[in-house]
């Protein structure tokens, strides 16, 4: 074996100890450390001693028991992750042969020969290394805490290049036999792991929407209840002035009944039970949760002079969740004052009509309201053009979905009709 040989064979082996424990998630105190350079020491040993006694090929045929699985049972050591040692190590042996194959194209540029090739690649052996540990290694860890099945994915190239190279290079010749079975191999693996990641990225985004529909809902729960804190902090702090300034009506009154002024007294006793009345929750239907949301809306609606008509038939106990009705209410409503909001800026008169019943164990609601004539629709499904806006849509429809039920959005005429049931 000549110099550069040995030079090129430690070289290799250097270079794939150190990134095999940089692929892994190692906390690297002192000890670590200085086990991981102790152990790369003796294995750097233990194969001189083997090159000297078998001979180059000799050592090939059994680098996986003298290097490669006491490296990964060191790296379990340090790591305490079974399968990605085994992974990470093989994830290393792969990255050798960007080393072999570079120095190879550079060889068959120049028309060299072995010489050339192992003091190529010796000389790329530190900046590649350098490359790899700053652009790849930290991405390659980050899969280390990942489940054993994305572990496993992640590692199947690996596994079964490191296979495929000792079978047919080292241990056989079919390789260089040309079998077309045995050349076409490793691209019929590459093609079937890429289309199993498709599959398993189309999965994992699905799921991504799926948590990001539940975080939207989430987060409209936690307004709706601050729409309902707030309504109730507005009654109580009115209630309080009522109890307050008791007194002073009861006064007044009393002023008046004594002086013979019933018919001022009667007329003070109007006004006061048309302003308590103005600040009651409006009873639509039977259900306590549906009249506190219909109410705030309609007092809103009266607000921004939008007619406000509501036809309820709800039962107090539903067959959904009440919350997920008030936030569909909420968000319907909220779009539909929103609408309105931009026929009245021009002048024009706006409504909303609410129909809500149950029927069969089903909650049938629809909402009718004046909006402008330019709506885009995608799939059935109106889409804002704002961004940021168009969640409350996304709300209503994944509810709905949540109940196995239907909805349909239209525009005909000015009039935008939400209809749901579920």
């Amino acid at each position: 074996m000549g110099t550069f040989s040995m030079i090129n064979g430690v070289a290799v082996a250097i270079f794939g100890m150190i990134l095999s424990a940089a692929f892994c998630d190692i906390i690297w105190t002192k000890k670590n450390r200085l086990l991981m350079v102790s152990s790369m020491i003796l294995l750097l040993s233990i194969q001189g001693i083997f090159y000297i006694w078998l001979g180059t090929d000799g050592v090939r045929e059994l680098y996986p028991i003298i290097l490669h699985l006491p490296l990964a049972i060191i790296i379990y050591f340090l790591s305490k992750k079974c399968l990605w040692s085994i992974v990470s190590v093989l994830t290393a042996y792969l990255c050798c042969q960007l080393r072999r194959w570079l120095s190879l194209l550079i060889v068959a540029i120049f028309s060299g020969g072995e010489l050339m090739q192992n003091i190529t690649e010796s000389v790329i052996t530190l900046p590649l290394l350098i490359l790899l540990l700053q652009l790849i290694a930290p991405a390659v860890r980050s899969f280390s805490h990942h489940t054993t099945k994305i572990q496993f994915q992640f590692g199947l190239i690996p596994i079964l290049s490191y296979s495929f190279d000792y079978l047919t290079r080292v241990y056989t010749n079919l390789l260089a036999e040309g079998t077309p079975v045995i050349a076409e191999f490793m691209f019929f693996i590459c093609s079937v792991i890429y289309l199993i990641s498709i599959l398993c990225i189309s999965e994992e985004r699905q799921t991504h929407r799926e948590l990001k529909a539940t975080q939207d809902c989430l987060n409209l729960q936690i307004t709706q209840a601050i729409r309902e804190i707030e309504l109730m902090q507005k009654s109580q702090q009115k209630a309080k002035i009522y109890r307050h300034d008791l007194r002073h009506h009861l006064q007044y009154l009393s002023t008046c009944i004594e002086n013979g002024r019933l018919e001022q007294a009667q007329t003070y006793i109007h006004e006061i039970c048309s302003e308590i009345e103005a600040n009651k929750v409006t009873v639509y239907c039977k259900n306590e949760a549906a009249n506190l949301i219909l109410s705030a809306f309609a007092g809103r609606a009266e607000e921004q002079k939008i007619s406000f008509e509501v036809k309820a038939d709800i039962p107090q106990i539903l067959t959904v969740a009440e919350t997920d009705l008030c936030i569909l209410l909420s968000n319907a409503l909220d779009n539909a004052i929103h609408a309105c909001q931009e026929v009245t800026e021009k002048g024009l008169p706006s409504s909303i009509e609410v129909l809500i019943y149950e029927k069969n164990n089903k909650l049938f609601i629809q909402i009718t309201n004046t909006c402008n004539e330019y709506i885009t629709f995608v799939h059935g499904v109106p889409v804002a053009k704002e961004t940021g806006h168009g969640i409350g849509v996304r709300s209503i429809c994944a509810l709905v979905e949540k109940y196995n039920g239907i909805y349909n959005f239209s525009v005909k005429n000015g009039k935008f009709t939400l209809q749901v049931s579920f």
